[in-house]
């Protein structure tokens, strides 16, 4: 299975896969951005998801690549990042969003491929093709991308309610359902923002390990284009068993909630994003949604659910590295 021999029209054929990847992304996690705006009724879910595809696509205009660049050099070693790990990779992380996306579950599309880059790597060269930094610092943010969610909706809910306390709750309603047309707005930024660099990330080591740049890793525009595009597109294709999850089984959601949710998500996002780390959006909104309804009381949760959704984002880096390496180890063997 020599990958440097791997004409033009495999790499291109690994690009699409990859772009399929990005789609699926934006499928599976458009009900990050949608689900509180949809749940509250401020938008229909067809203008939901139109609004949150134009914020997707745009998102490259605020943030720069720096995301990207961990992906494509800060998971496992550059030299290891070659066509058969990249497909395999992609081929993990896609296998399990389909389940999960299929079974009704957010999970991290994210983690899915960091997990799937991981364990193609690890097939491919041993533990020690890791980038222990990186990989570190990734997985990290399972815990500390809801937690920052969970804590700044928190905050933000309990000082909005003391600011409004002798407001009416119809005027509240009614102002902050404009107010979550922003908010939703910045969400679906962040999310585009971090999630499609990730695929941009990917392409560029791709293109990298064949030469196709140069001797210098940097993501070329139309890499930046394609991948925003692709993932706008899969938003706006919507994935409505997650967002019936998302929006209502999880805490029952007023604009005001929605509100929130959305701003603390965008901020856990904003931040996450200008620092380089790959976060899940999926994680950081369910740990906002959380946070707003634990503001009105801990039973106004459906701790349970939130339980399956956790487990779900524990198993989700090993799964996804154990398909990948299953997948490049038959690839090698029939190779």
């Amino acid at each position: 299975m020599d990958a440097f021999h791997l004409g033009l029209p495999a790499v291109v054929a690994i690009i699409a896969v990859a772009l399929a990847f990005d789609f699926i992304n934006g499928l599976h996690d458009a009900a990050n951005s949608i689900a509180t705006v949809v749940s509250t009724r401020v938008l229909p879910p067809k203008l939901a998801v139109a609004w949150a595809a134009g914020f997707n696509f745009i998102a490259f205009l605020f943030f720069g690549l720096h995301v990207a660049r961990t992906i494509g050099t800060g998971i496992v070693e550059p030299s290891v990042m070659d066509p058969w790990v990249v497909f395999c990779a992609l081929f993990g992380a896609i296998a399990w969003n389909l389940l999960t996306w299929w079974l009704g579950l957010p999970s991290s599309s994210s983690h899915a491929l960091i997990g799937g880059i991981a364990g193609a790597g690890t097939a491919k060269a041993g533990i020690s093709a890791i980038v222990a930094d990186g990989f570190l610092k990734t997985t990290a943010a399972i815990v500390l991308s809801p937690m920052a969610g969970f804590f700044l909706a928190l905050l933000i809910v309990l000082g909005a309610t003391w600011l409004l306390r002798r407001a009416m709750p119809y005027a509240v309603d009614r102002r902050f359902r404009k107010l979550q047309l922003i908010s939703a707005s910045l969400y679906s930024l962040g999310h585009g923002g971090n999630d499609a660099q990730k695929t941009m990330g990917i392409i560029a080591a791709l293109l990298f390990s064949q030469g196709l740049i140069g001797g210098e890793f940097y993501v070329p525009l139309w890499v930046v284009l394609a991948s925003q595009a692709a993932m706008g597109l899969g938003t706006l294709m919507g994935g409505w068993r997650i967002v019936h999850t998302m929006g209502s089984r999880i805490t029952d959601l007023k604009p005001f909630q929605g509100f929130c949710a959305e701003t603390a998500g965008a901020i856990s996002l904003f931040t996450a994003t200008w620092l380089g780390i790959p976060v899940s959006t999926t994680h950081t909104i369910t740990g906002a949604i959380v946070g707003v309804g634990s503001a009105r009381r801990t039973s106004a949760v459906r701790w349970g659910l939130a339980g399956n959704i956790v487990w779900a984002w524990i198993f989700t880096i090993p799964a996804a590295a154990g398909i990948s390496f299953t997948v490049f180890t038959l690839l090698r063997h029939l190779g």
